[in-house]
């Protein structure tokens, strides 16, 4: 293998934006944001909109997740 051409390979932690739920696993994304984990360590903070603690496959739970009234317009729209 070259050496110096993989991507740096550490712990970070997600977040899931829609529930506050955050877990630490190791990836290679890159972030400038960072958070003091459980134990007592900073590590790279990566925002994401969806996980296993929301989606509604794994939760049985359909969420309506409303940008700035799309929903109320498609139904105002097709409501007849």
């Amino acid at each position: 293998m070259k050496a110096d051409i993989h991507p740096n390979y550490r712990p970070v932690v997600f977040q899931d934006v829609t529930s506050e739920f955050s877990f630490l696993t190791r990836s290679t994304l890159a972030s400038k944001e960072t958070v003091k984990w459980e134990d007592g360590q900073e590590y790279p903070l990566v925002k994401i909109d969806v996980s296993s603690h929301s989606h509604p496959f794994y939760t049985g739970k359909q969420k309506m997740m409303d940008t700035s009234g799309r929903v109320d317009r498609f139904r105002k729209r097709y409501q007849k």
